[in-house]
């Protein structure tokens, strides 16, 4: 079988090059039964290997997950995460910064959640928002925008110098599959709570959304803190490719569980 996470990997110092990949390609998969089959198999080892992760407790893993609106990111976490012991993993979503955010460097609340040893964790947006959103929205300057992808690169090497494995996904949709999406939070009632009207001002930005990802994940994919471009307009190739990737991620760290303490095997309970 094709490996799905074959061409997603930004190389560094190389061009992400999002307008020439393909948001609908399957990755080599060839339907949804077959990127369940991955997907579940995928997930009963991220049990384990999270449950290794949370014993060893010396290192930790933060996925950190991009995209437009609608791209998947609520949906991803949801399917990807469905089996894995809340305890060792903690999610976190960043909305526009609050007055006491805003007064303090773009940084400040990033570093606060992230993973402590033994954990996952896993950003919904992140600081990426600060040097996308913050540019389209005129809040920063393309001076400051290419000083903070500076900050960004520094930030991600402390976090992997202490220990963290930092991984990037880039949830990749189409325009039209937006469209779609969108259109199906209006019209379903269980859905229309997720409806954001400023989503549809983003939309009309999207050329420079695209840009701006463009220019981030170029500048910012490092072997510390890599970037993965997922194609998101099927939900279930997604959602196989960022479990697997997970999966990768671990089996390469191969967490430890720690040595029992000594004189165990003498001892019976009473």
């Amino acid at each position: 079988m094709t490996d799905p996470l074959e061409g997603l990997f930004v190389e560094p110092g190389q061009a992400s090059q999002l307008a020439k990949r393909d948001p609908t390609i399957k990755c080599g998969l060839h339907d949804k039964a077959e990127g369940s089959a991955i997907m579940a198999a995928d997930i009963a080892q991220l049990l384990d290997l999270q449950y290794r992760l949370w014993a060893e407790s010396r290192r930790s893993l933060l996925l950190v997950l991009q995209g437009m609106d609608a791209s998947g990111k609520d949906g991803t976490i949801r399917h990807v995460f469905a089996g894995v012991n809340p305890l060792g993993c903690r999610a976190v979503a960043f909305k526009a910064p609050t007055a006491v955010e805003a007064a303090r460097d773009f940084l400040w609340r990033i570093h606060q959640p992230v993973p402590a040893h033994g954990e996952i964790g896993i950003f919904n947006r992140s600081h990426y928002e600060d040097v996308v959103a913050a540019r389209v929205l005129g809040i920063i300057d393309d001076r400051e925008r290419k000083r903070r992808y500076e900050r960004i690169v520094a930030f991600e090497q402390t976090l992997a110098d202490a220990g963290t494995t930092v991984i990037k996904v880039f949830l990749h949709i189409s325009r039209d599959e937006q469209r779609k999406r969108l259109q199906a939070r209006l019209e379903d009632p269980k859905k229309r709570w997720k409806f954001n009207p400023d989503d549809l001002k983003a939309r009309e930005s999207w050329g420079d959304y695209q840009r701006l990802y463009d220019a981030a994940i170029t500048a910012t994919s490092t072997k510390a803190a890599p970037w993965y471009v997922v194609p998101a307009d099927h939900k279930w190739v997604r959602n196989a490719v960022v479990s697997r990737l997970l999966v990768k991620t671990l089996h390469k760290l191969d967490p430890k569980f720690p040595p029992a303490p000594p004189g165990l095997d003498s001892l019976t309970i009473t």
